[in-house]
């Protein structure tokens, strides 16, 4: 770490990003373009680069000590976060981004070493260098974890939504598919779409098919429960089908009691209970899925 007396090594990047700008930001972009660098457009390159130099340029000026510019300095940080996540969604991995990072330390030195005879002056340049795009690069990499872990979280969530779809099947009727496994964040999802599609539909009949659901232990029974207790409070009345004869064995089993709740084997005998249930007797017998 460099001590108080940095103002010269601090004036001598700053007169080499200011001198040397479009030599820097040329000799960078073309660093990038060569393969088997990821394709990236030269303008973005070209902004990024102008960016970066010039928040460091600026940063140089402050009185923010070397080790604290690119975690303290708005202006350095945002260049870094929005150039590491530009390359993140253009399928850029982290490392590439934290090489051309220290590709930029490297053609910052060589223009320091252009301006200055002064070996003292250069080695301690050279740390704050290093200092500074040493730090960008772990910033870059921990942005771009960030990012995809946002990203994952994202697809999880629109995954459930996918996964959970609520159809109108009739005039106040409703039903919710279910495929896979129901655990508790599932449950919750299922439970929110369902309840604001019986406010909107005004619907008096929801029908929760679990036809694809693969297993049915005490947990996925007792979410049923609660999904089945909050469609009941809503003013609507609650159906289960796809009860087969294996899950029916389980449930017995289990000694779990599903007397309460109306159930069929298959949706198409839920369908036909709605009818009945909102007084719909015309097509009740006629229904077909």
């Amino acid at each position: 770490m460099l001590g108080t007396d940095d103002a010269p090594v601090r004036e001598l990047l700053t007169q080499t990003l200011d001198d040397d700008h479009t030599t820097l930001v040329d000799d960078w972009v073309r660093r990038q373009l060569e393969p088997p660098a990821a394709a990236h457009p030269e303008q973005d390159l070209r902004r990024e680069a102008a960016e970066l130099l010039e928040a460091l340029r600026a940063a140089l000026g402050t009185a923010l000590p070397a080790d604290r510019i690119v975690a303290r300095d708005g202006a350095v940080r945002d260049a870094l976060i929005s150039l590491s996540q530009r390359r993140a969604r253009a399928g850029a991995e982290p490392s590439a981004t934290a090489l051309a990072i220290l590709s930029l330390k490297r053609m910052m030195l060589a223009a320091v070493e252009r301006h200055t005879e002064d070996a003292d002056l250069r080695y301690r340049a050279a740390l704050l260098v290093s200092e500074l795009l040493d730090s960008a690069g772990v910033l870059t990499f921990a942005v771009y974890v960030t990012g995809r872990e946002q990203i994952i979280r994202q697809q999880h969530d629109q995954m459930l939504e996918l996964s959970t779809p609520v159809v109108r099947l009739w005039r106040h009727v409703l039903a919710v598919p279910l495929i896979g496994t129901l655990d508790s964040a599932r449950t919750q999802v299922v439970m929110n779409n369902l309840l604001e599609a019986i406010q909107t539909n005004e619907a008096r009949v929801a029908i929760i098919d679990i036809t694809g659901v693969t297993t049915v232990d005490t947990a996925v029974a007792q979410h049923l429960l609660q999904t089945v207790s909050a469609v009941r409070l809503m003013g609507a009345e609650c159906v289960v089908s796809g009860i087969r004869p294996s899950i029916a064995q389980t449930i017995t089993q289990l000694g779990i009691d599903l007397s309460h709740i109306v159930t069929r084997g298959s949706l198409a005998d839920a369908l036909a209970t709605a009818m009945r249930l909102i007084g719909d007797s015309t097509h009740a017998s006629t229904v077909t899925v």
